[in-house]
C-alpha cells in the first residue's frame, strides 16, 4: 500500500472540513427549518447534501477511509455541469439558482482532485483484489 503523507491527510482533511462547513451553511438550514414540509425533489436533495456532511464530518476523522465520498463528490458535480448547466447556459441560460450551483460544482471540480492521494486511490480500489462474491465452502 502507498504511504501517504501528513500533507496529504490536511489536505483531506481540509477538504472534509471545506464540505462540512459549506454544507453547514446551505443544506442544513434548509432542513432544519424548512420553507414548507413538501416531499419534492428539493427536499430529497437537501437531504443528501445533509448526508454528505455527517460523512465529511467523519472524513475528518478517518480522512483514507471516506475518500469514496470525494469521488462521489466528483461525479456528482461534473454529472451535473456536464449533462445540465452546461447545455442550460448554451440555451436559455443560467438563473441565479442555476448559477450559484454551477459555481459551486466548478470549485468542487477543481479542488477535489487536488485534495485526493490518487496513488492511494489506483492501488486501494483499481489494482488491489475485490472482495470474494461468495464465502469459501469447505469440502
Amino acid at each position: 500500500m502507498p504511504q501517504v503523507s501528513q500533507f496529504q491527510l490536511h489536505l483531506l482533511r481540509a477538504m472534509y472540513l471545506l464540505m462540512v462547513i459549506g454544507l453547514a451553511l446551505t443544506a442544513w438550514p434548509a432542513v432544519l427549518f424548512p420553507d414548507n414540509r413538501v416531499g419534492d425533489s428539493h427536499a430529497v436533495v437537501q437531504s443528501m447534501l445533509v448526508a454528505y456532511s455527517l460523512l465529511s464530518l467523519l472524513g475528518l476523522r478517518y480522512p483514507l477511509q471516506m475518500i469514496p465520498v470525494l469521488l462521489v463528490e466528483i461525479i456528482w458535480k461534473s454529472t451535473w455541469v456536464i449533462a445540465f448547466a452546461l447545455p442550460m447556459k448554451m440555451s436559455v441560460g443560467l438563473d441565479e439558482y442555476a448559477s450559484a450551483v454551477m459555481f459551486a460544482c466548478v470549485m468542487g471540480i477543481i479542488l477535489t482532485p487536488i485534495s485526493i492521494p490518487w496513488k492511494y486511490v489506483y492501488q486501494q480500489y483499481v489494482k488491489a483484489a475485490g472482495d470474494p462474491w461468495r464465502s469459501a465452502t469447505k469440502k
